[in-house]
């Protein structure tokens, strides 16, 4: 019998060795197998906690956004005003974890399977409303109205520019692109510094 306990850190190496495994593949091209015996575990142990691929993969992504989340949070809270406060969420995309090889790998893999997967799909979303969202909150008092179509605007400048950052040789310094979004955004919001 497992001991108690076990399971979450199971969970989580199965997590850390699906992101590893797609990244070192750069594809999903990768088995159950391989994941489970890069961390650790038994194949069977694997499909127990997750069920199958898919579902290892959704859960690293989960894992992924939710890092990221909290590097969002973690700006937020050091921002004062909604101008800070923007700043913040755009350098939250940018941050050196979610520009690791592996990570990368699994968000462009991400955009791919919400092409056909639903939950890959939902989680996408999830995403896109959460990134509007936070953008829409400081946006409307700098911009009142226009604040959607700013924040429409400045999402797909994050999400263009990380695939563009990440696939080249911004790579190696993700602030540099963060910063190119916040220019766009004063731009936008007619706070040219």
């Amino acid at each position: 019998m497992p001991k108690l306990g076990m399971e979450p850190i199971r969970r989580a190496a199965l997590v850390k060795a699906t992101i590893d495994e797609i990244g070192q593949a750069g594809s999903l091209d990768v088995t159950v197998s391989r994941i489970a015996r890069r961390a650790g575990v038994s194949a069977a142990l694997a499909h127990h906690y997750f069920g199958g691929k898919e579902d290892l993969f959704l859960a690293a992504m989960r894992h992924i956004l939710t890092l990221f989340g909290a590097g969002v949070r973690a700006g937020l809270r050091e921002a004062e005003t909604p101008r800070a406060r923007l700043e913040a969420v755009i350098r939250a995309s940018f941050q050196a974890e979610q520009f690791r090889g592996h990570v990368v790998s699994a968000w462009l893999n991400f955009y791919v399977a919400a092409q056909t997967v639903p939950e890959a799909q939902r989680l996408l979303r999830i995403y896109q409303r959460r990134l509007r969202s936070n953008l829409m909150h400081d946006l409307r008092p700098l911009v009142g109205a226009r604040a959607g179509p700013v924040a429409d605007m400045l999402a797909a400048l994050i999400d263009g520019l990380y695939i563009r950052a990440a696939l080249g040789p911004e790579a190696r310094d993700p602030a540099a692109s963060a910063q190119k979004v916040v220019d766009m955004a004063d731009l936008l919001i007619g706070e040219v510094t």
